[in-house]
């Protein structure tokens, strides 16, 4: 009589009650150590002690679980392609406001500037959100576009937002702080379109 294997069972792969956790614990290390490119969901499932499928069952993709692990308020990545995807005329404008109106709720507000402060005097996320933006952002605008100067394109879109949400909600400069959504979509729109399609 030969021995049957047993069946694998279907559904959530196996972990221990602390394991969402630990996922997130070791995608900090993970991504600290190894950048946001050079970390891998098999060598933070890895270092989390749980299978790779297990990663994937709460997270998702790895833009997914650094989101969760970072705490990136935002997922241009899969927000933008859609604008991208609207009418042309309008992208530029609809950017602006689709971040600016996101930067309006008091908790993303709060988290996206905590985010922009610890970048900005952190060795270690500074790259992190770099590689972040520039793989999940600014590739797929680029991608997008489909043009030679594509990616010094959304770079420079990147940049005017950046610039945009560190002057609004970080230092606070008055008449920028103090403008309508409205006005800053209608002022800001027209150069994100041109750097865009100009």
């Amino acid at each position: 009589m030969t021995e049957q294997k047993p069946l694998r069972r279907r559904g959530r792969p196996r972990g221990g009650s602390d394991s969402r956790e630990r996922i997130i614990a070791a995608a900090v290390d993970e991504f600290g150590e190894q950048g946001y490119d050079g970390a891998t969901i098999r060598s933070i499932a890895a270092r989390a002690g749980v299978d790779s499928a297990l990663v994937h069952h709460y997270f998702g993709t790895k833009a997914d679980l650094f989101a969760e692990a970072v705490g990136i308020p935002l997922r241009p990545d899969i927000d933008v392609p859609g604008i991208l995807a609207g009418p042309r005329d309008e992208v530029g404008e609809r950017l602006v406001r689709y971040v600016l109106e996101a930067f309006e709720q008091p908790d993303i507000r709060r988290r996206g500037v905590m985010l922009m402060r610890t970048a900005i005097g952190s060795r270690l996320t500074t790259p992190l959100l770099a590689g972040f933006l520039s793989r999940e952002l600014i590739g797929r605008i680029a991608k997008q576009l489909g043009v030679d100067d594509a990616e010094l394109r959304a770079t420079l879109v990147a940049s005017q937002i950046a610039g945009l949400l560190l002057t609004r909600y970080v230092l606070k400069i008055a008449p920028i702080a103090a403008a309508s959504v409205d006005e800053l979509v209608a002022r800001i729109g027209p150069t994100v379109q041109r750097y865009l399609f100009g």
